[in-house]
């Protein structure tokens, strides 16, 4: 390599330093990398305070990272009248698109998130429900560190039904809605990671708060574990739409989830997770920095994504609940032997359910 070569390499990176390390000081005391973000430091102490119970990862968290999905996914790269991606249409048109079946439930945060919209009018819509869904996924230990982009434009129409995948819809329906979307198969394995510290409260109303693995405050790969283990019964009555056996008493295993941890197209990315945190970490938070900006211009938008907490570690490695093993694996990866894991001790294990906030 040429010494001029050189220079050149040497005089971008430091450029590219500088950009990185310039740093402002917002009025009230706190730094940030660009102005436009100095807004959203109240509004994080706020919602880390008072909707997210002092930064747990609890119930507000799961149901926020819902509705950051379930705003963004109405969009198409090929028909436009679909909707404008994570543009906030389904708080802004909530009489609408709340009551489209695959959100039914979503009133419930949407409606505890209008009291903050409401006292902070420096933030949109559109921009709060991803800035709240990656502010608590920073609660929960194990999650990646995700970006936040600031500066989306507020929907003026309702996106249309239909465009969110409901759980007994078939493997090709799924996947042929993200990838009008713009989404590959790895990329919609990668999207589920969020069932980590998920619940479900309407799929059997008769028990909300069910989770769909044995660790639901930790962003963590037991989902990926759990889901491969042969279903044995229900957490409550049998014979509800889109819910099939699960391996443990009082966890939930969505039909799409069990599908989608069988089929051939998608069984060894959804294998991958097994006790790979770095994997699953990375692999979420690059689906999600293309979620969070569905149908937006992002040349116009500020990152913002050093206002985030940082996120919280977690080590520990992925095992067999109590009772369960090796044997118990429906393996349906071709390629790779599913990953050697410990069995917890103890009694059987049994999942306790989310409570409310």
């Amino acid at each position: 390599m040429s010494f001029t070569a050189l220079l050149s390499i040497v005089t971008l990176a430091t450029a590219a330093s500088a950009a990185v390390t310039k740093r402002v000081t917002c009025a009230d005391g706190n730094i940030t990398a660009n102005e436009a973000c100095c807004i959203l430091f109240p509004i994080l102490d706020d919602i880390q305070t008072n909707l997210f119970d002092g930064g747990e990862c609890g119930e507000d968290v799961h149901e926020s990272l819902r509705l950051t999905f379930h705003d963004a996914i109405g969009f198409s790269l090929h028909n436009s009248s679909v909707g404008t991606g994570a543009d906030g249409s389904i708080a802004i048109f909530e009489s609408i698109e709340a009551n489209f079946h695959a959100s039914i439930g979503v009133d419930e945060i949407i409606n505890e998130q209008k009291p903050f919209l409401a006292a902070h009018p420096e933030i949109n819509t559109a921009d709060f429900i991803q800035f709240a869904g990656a502010v608590g996924v920073s609660n929960c230990p194990g999650a990646p560190q995700l970006q936040f982009l600031l500066g989306r434009k507020d929907a003026t129409a309702p996106a249309v039904d239909k465009t969110i995948p409901e759980p007994f819809d078939t493997v090709d329906t799924i996947l042929s809605r993200f990838a009008d979307a713009g989404f590959s198969p790895a990329e919609v394995v990668a999207l589920l990671a969020s069932h980590t510290v998920a619940a479900a409260d309407e799929v059997d109303p008769t028990i909300p708060g069910t989770p769909f693995d044995s660790t639901p405050f930790t962003f963590d790969t037991q989902f990926f574990v759990e889901t491969q283990l042969r279903g044995t019964g229900f957490p409550g009555t049998a014979g509800n739409q889109g819910e099939v056996e699960s391996p443990l008493a009082g966890e939930m295993r969505l039909q799409s989830d069990s599908e989608l941890a069988r089929d051939s197209r998608t069984a060894c990315l959804w294998q991958a997770n097994v006790n790979n945190q770095a994997h699953m970490m990375s692999s979420f938070a690059a689906a999600m920095a293309k979620l969070a900006v569905l149908g937006q211009d992002t040349s116009v938008m500020a990152d913002c994504s050093d206002v985030l907490p940082r996120v919280k570690p977690f080590t520990n490695a992925a095992t067999f609940p109590a009772g369960l093993s090796n044997a118990d694996v429906e393996q349906a990866c071709a390629a790779t032997p599913f990953p050697t894991l410990a069995t917890d001790p103890g009694p059987v294990t049994s999942v306790a359910p989310v409570p409310p906030s």
